[in-house]
């Protein structure tokens, strides 16, 4: 919805077409003269050069072995997955231990030869993102291990007014990225809100040119 109302052309995948349509069709409710479209995931997946998984971390791997013949090489992957105990019937407030070292890194493993892994925007609120209403002012870390792909995936995300993405290092970094999320719910549990992060001290030019 934030990226439609950006002006940017969406497709929301599901393994339902009809619930992707109906996904598509709110969005179009806020967003009249949007560019967006509702479809089966694997013909999603095929439609952009930057594809976003946005799944709980019990559906990723399930998602990634589907996408095995819908990704092709020279696409970005942005891996927004969190592995957290609650996909396990645990406490979200927890966090699950990966094998590879991150969700992240896991979705390296499972994604075709040629598919770049991006990891981002793993500590802003969905209810807020969700929110046409709601003002963002928060960074997001964004963890990979070219630049050029970072800035690739820092230009959309910057085209959400309120965000700004901050180069947070090597893919491997989504391992410290991702443990962000399990403490601001805890935090966000205590204070009944939805606080995100922002980094202080960073220099004002924009540092992915």
């Amino acid at each position: 919805m934030r990226w439609a109302k950006a002006g940017q052309p969406v497709v929301i995948g599901s393994r339902s077409a009809e619930r992707a349509a109906e996904a598509a069709e709110r969005v179009r409710a806020v967003a009249p003269d949007a560019e967006v479209e509702g479809l089966e995931n694997d013909e999603a997946a095929q439609r952009g050069p930057v594809v976003f998984l946005t799944v709980p971390f019990r559906a990723q791997s399930e998602n990634l072995t589907n996408l095995q013949q819908a990704l092709s090489p020279g696409q970005l992957l942005v891996d927004c997955t969190v592995p957290l105990a609650a996909a396990v019937s645990g406490r979200a407030t927890r966090s699950l231990g990966v094998w590879q070292g991150s969700a992240a890194q896991q979705a390296e493993e499972m994604t075709p030869d040629g598919v770049t892994v991006i990891a981002a925007l793993h500590t802003v609120s969905a209810p807020i993102l969700g929110d046409p209403e709601a003002e963002l002012a928060e960074d997001v870390l964004v963890c990979g291990d070219r630049k050029a792909d970072k800035a690739r995936v820092a230009e959309l995300i910057q085209a959400i007014p309120g965000l700004r993405a901050v180069n947070a290092g090597a893919l491997e970094m989504a391992r410290i990225a991702e443990q962000l999320t399990p403490l601001l719910i805890s935090v966000n549990t205590r204070y009944k809100t939805h606080a995100g992060i922002r980094l202080t001290g960073l220099p004002e030019a924009d540092h992915w040119t």
